[in-house]
């Protein structure tokens, strides 16, 4: 999936992203796809691509975020992550809950 855009540090940091993720137990075709997104993204905060959304560009960089987004890290899942699940399970009042409140709602 590199892209001719893309510098020879970006090719390298996708294939390095790449193989972690594939170390780790992820399928090819997810770790390409992670790879990609990863290497786009710090290519629209760092302004080397033409178009850039404005989440990519004003979210903090994937080295600096870490695991606080995963499901199981230090901070878990946003808040937007969880409505996105509530709206799918089909909870009632997801829009008025909280954090806490969202996360209780889920495991019950």
């Amino acid at each position: 999936m590199p892209q001719k855009a893309w510098s020879d540090k970006r090719e390298r940091q996708y294939t390095h992203i790449k193989d972690s993720l594939i170390d780790r137990g992820k399928p090819l075709p997810l770790a390409e796809e992670i790879a990609a997104r990863v290497v786009n993204k710090e290519r629209a905060q760092h302004g080397e691509s033409v178009e850039a959304s404005p989440s990519s560009i004003n979210d903090m960089s994937a080295g600096r975020r870490g695991g606080l987004r995963s499901h199981h890290g230090a901070g878990g899942r946003t808040v937007l992550q969880l409505r996105n699940e509530a709206r799918q399970r089909g909870l009632t009042g997801r829009s008025f809950m909280n954090k806490a409140q969202l996360e209780k709602a889920l495991t019950q």
